[in-house]
């Protein structure tokens, strides 16, 4: 892992770029953000009130934001509004804003700020749902997802869905497929990427099989230039002699190293029993398809988890 967040950081030091911190009480936000703006990677926007930081910890290097006093409120407010397209009043809109995250949001998407970490002392929807609203999902993205980085010495996976969307469909799948590969790219993987099910090219047919099986021919024309197929096992797309046994005529069985599970239980159990049972470090989950980074993290993270998923986002708005 060491490895990975180093390459990150020369990507991401001199670039000048600003990640926003709604959760300014928790200590563990204000640690990273120290430790972040003294190594120079980046400017930490801490937002609340400066004189509510404990005296004990040093922001001096990081920029603070009061929601209360911030001279482009009534502009944030309109542009708010504007975005929610008719859902909120001006009254509701100012309300709302004082809100940290979605006040944290909207700098992200008026481009003051580069991206959004949270989620320390929030829910996932309280993080995801601002984002959703303000942000939304880049275009022919139908559906942000989120994907874990998976890290055990020099071995590095990419699986994906495993944190947000219940069923997707087939079309939402390709989707995934084609982003979770320029995400394997960002941290550098060169992507094989594997539709995973139950099934190995139609080994058996059922409607999930099928589904799995529909994703991956769309993904395939979507003409993305990354190699993708499915569907296939686990060890078919993991285990050379396996891939080859079960499908051989493709270039990813037994080769992958970037995993599309066919819903979230899937892949939520997935990683997990990687994580727990392979001793694999599990980073994220990291939000992507949206048109700016905005990451969420465990309420039970600690200071070196925000650090390292504050330069992940970094990393993420050089390539978004």
């Amino acid at each position: 892992m060491a490895n990975i967040i180093d390459k990150l950081k020369q990507q991401i030091t001199g670039k000048g770029l600003k990640i926003v911190f709604p959760e300014t009480h928790d200590e563990r936000i204000l640690s990273a953000a120290i430790k972040l703006s003294k190594e120079d990677l980046l400017k930490p926007i801490l937002i609340g009130n400066a004189n509510d930081i404990p005296k004990k910890f040093d922001v001096s290097l990081c920029e603070i934001i009061d929601p209360l006093t911030y001279k482009d409120f009534d502009k944030m407010v309109d542009s708010f509004v504007l975005r929610r397209k008719g859902k909120v009043t001006t009254d509701e809109a100012r309300k709302i804003l004082l809100n940290e995250n979605y006040f944290g949001t909207m700098l992200v998407y008026m481009n003051k700020v580069d991206g959004l970490v949270s989620g320390a002392t929030r829910s996932t929807g309280e993080t995801v749902r601002p984002a959703l609203q303000i942000i939304k999902t880049k275009p022919g993205i139908s559906r942000t997802f989120g994907y874990f980085l998976m890290v055990k010495g020099e071995e590095k996976y990419i699986f994906a869905d495993c944190a947000i969307n219940p069923n997707p469909t087939a079309e939402q799948l390709a989707e995934f497929a084609i982003e979770s590969a320029k995400a394997a790219e960002m941290f550098g993987i060169v992507p094989k990427v594997s539709l995973l099910s139950f099934s190995t090219n139609g080994s058996a047919e059922t409607d999930e099989s099928k589904k799995v099986a529909l994703a991956t021919k769309i993904a395939k024309e979507s003409n993305s230039g990354y190699e993708i197929d499915g569907e296939m096992q686990f060890d078919a797309a993991f285990v050379p002699s396996v891939g080859l046994k079960k499908y051989p005529s493709s270039k990813v069985a037994g080769n992958a190293n970037t995993f599309i599970f066919p819903d979230l239980n899937s892949g939520n159990i997935g990683y997990k029993i990687a994580q727990r049972l392979g001793n694999f470090e599990a980073i994220g989950p990291i939000l992507a398809g949206l048109n700016s980074p905005v990451n969420d993290l465990s309420r039970g993270c600690n200071a070196e988890d925000v650090y390292k998923t504050a330069i992940i986002t970094a990393a993420q708005a050089l390539i978004d």
